[in-house]
């Protein structure tokens, strides 16, 4: 799996398990909502940190330290990583190098 995905995956999974907890906390206190979700929350936080660091080795090192936040690192750490590797050269594959088109136009005919 990629890890920008599995990124996404565990910091929302992150901050709904922790707005759980929160809404439970400052309602009725059921304790099987806090055995489940304290430790699916901290299982996300600990996910959201190893991918984070694992998918940030093109990405700013404020991503990395997004990530440590709890709560909500995962989501801030997600901002900052790039949605799709860059290429090398800063090109798209198959593009024609200089921006030009190749000879004979768009379709390739002469």
């Amino acid at each position: 799996m990629n890890p920008v995905r599995t990124l996404r995956i565990a910091a929302h999974a992150e901050a709904v398990t922790l707005a759980v907890l929160l809404v439970n906390l400052g309602t009725v206190h059921a304790r099987p909502v806090s055995t489940l979700g304290g430790p699916l929350h901290g299982l996300a936080y600990l996910v959201v940190i190893a991918t984070t660091w694992q998918a940030t080795t093109a990405a700013p090192v404020a991503a990395r330290w997004c990530a440590v936040i709890p709560g909500i690192g995962g989501l801030l750490a997600l901002r900052r990583v790039p949605r799709r590797p860059r290429h090398p050269g800063g090109t798209r594959p198959g593009a024609a190098r200089g921006g030009q088109q190749p000879e004979g136009g768009p379709t390739g005919h002469g």
